[in-house]
């Protein structure tokens, strides 16, 4: 299992997220300190906010999403 930390600071963000994660064949995750959420679900992921560090855990391999994944990691 992989797992990066990302900040999505507007709904354009987490629409760009949400898409590259859809074209996934693979599941992921995306979790705050409350809850976990499907990263395929745009409402799931915009529930659970804006601005915070949110962790991203997945285990398989894709080319797009890793480069989408990297605009938005957080150290």
């Amino acid at each position: 299992m992989n797992e990066k930390y990302i900040k999505l600071s507007d709904t354009e963000e987490v629409c760009d997220f949400v898409r590259a994660a859809g074209r996934c064949d693979f599941d992921i995750d995306i979790s705050n300190q409350y809850a976990v959420i499907d990263a395929k679900s745009i409402l799931g992921v915009m529930a659970l906010g804006m601005g915070q560090p949110l962790a991203v855990t997945y285990g398989g391999k894709n080319r797009g999403f890793e480069h989408v994944l990297s605009k938005y990691t957080v150290v």
